[in-house]
């Protein structure tokens, strides 16, 4: 795509994403470091069966990376943080994972190499673009993949109508933590709220279908947090 019209990637990430100090604490705010593996292991169910190459979009600090690279033979992890590859690479070294390549990059950005990839996952990142530009990054995830070949899509997006809004956002900020070193608290689902970009499921699923892909299993919790498993038609 023509650069000149395309969306710095790193404007969209946030500013506490690209910062180390917050980057080092991440996995803990985010419940990783609490042993909050129920999404992750999930993720790793989706995948089953499949042990070629796996992209991973939105990266962040690795948690599904380093979880799904012992059954693939290649794991490229691309985010669009410098402080996150940080934290990838040294886990990547530490866990003494040779398969994993990081690619400072992002949806709209990342140029794949090599065959097509089996897999493509993407988990809470997605959000960070306005709703033209996820339509175009599904179309995109789309072209790394093999026919058949699997995207895993897991971030907070919404299902329920416009006029239950008061009430859904509601009970989630009601569910907040209230520690902000072990959680996210009420302030900062009310900034990602005001700031990121977070669809509606009646929105994403025709981008799904748009770019080529046929729902296969989709799970939702809260009314705000779904899953989906998707095959490339």
């Amino acid at each position: 795509m023509d650069a000149s019209w395309v969306p710095d990637e790193l404007s969209y990430a946030g500013a506490e994403h690209l910062d180390p100090a917050f980057v080092a604490a991440y996995d803990r705010k985010a419940g990783y470091d609490a042993g909050a593996r129920i999404d992750v292991d999930e993720d790793l169910a989706a995948l089953a069966g499949l042990d070629g190459t796996l992209v991973d979009l939105g990266a962040g600090t690795g948690t599904l990376t380093l979880a799904a690279a012992p059954g693939f033979r290649r794991v490229v992890a691309v985010d669009v943080s410098p402080a996150m590859q940080h934290v990838l690479r040294e886990r990547a070294a530490r866990a003494g994972l040779s398969n994993i390549e990081c690619v400072r990059a992002g949806f709209l950005s990342y140029e794949h190499t090599g065959p097509p990839a089996d897999a493509v996952c993407t988990r809470n990142a997605l959000h960070q673009l306005p709703d033209f530009w996820k339509a175009v990054a599904l179309e995109r995830a789309a072209r790394l993949l093999r026919p058949g070949g699997v995207l895993r899509l897991r971030d907070l997006i919404f299902d329920f109508q416009p006029g239950e809004t008061d009430e859904v956002i509601g009970r989630w900020l009601d569910g907040a933590a209230t520690d902000p070193a072990r959680g996210y608290t009420r302030d900062d689902f009310a900034e990602h709220l005001r700031t990121e970009f977070s669809t509606f499921r009646w929105l994403l699923e025709p981008m799904l279908d748009a770019a080529g892909f046929e729902i296969v299993q989709v799970a939702f919790r809260g009314g705000v947090y779904g899953a989906y498993t998707c095959v490339k038609r």
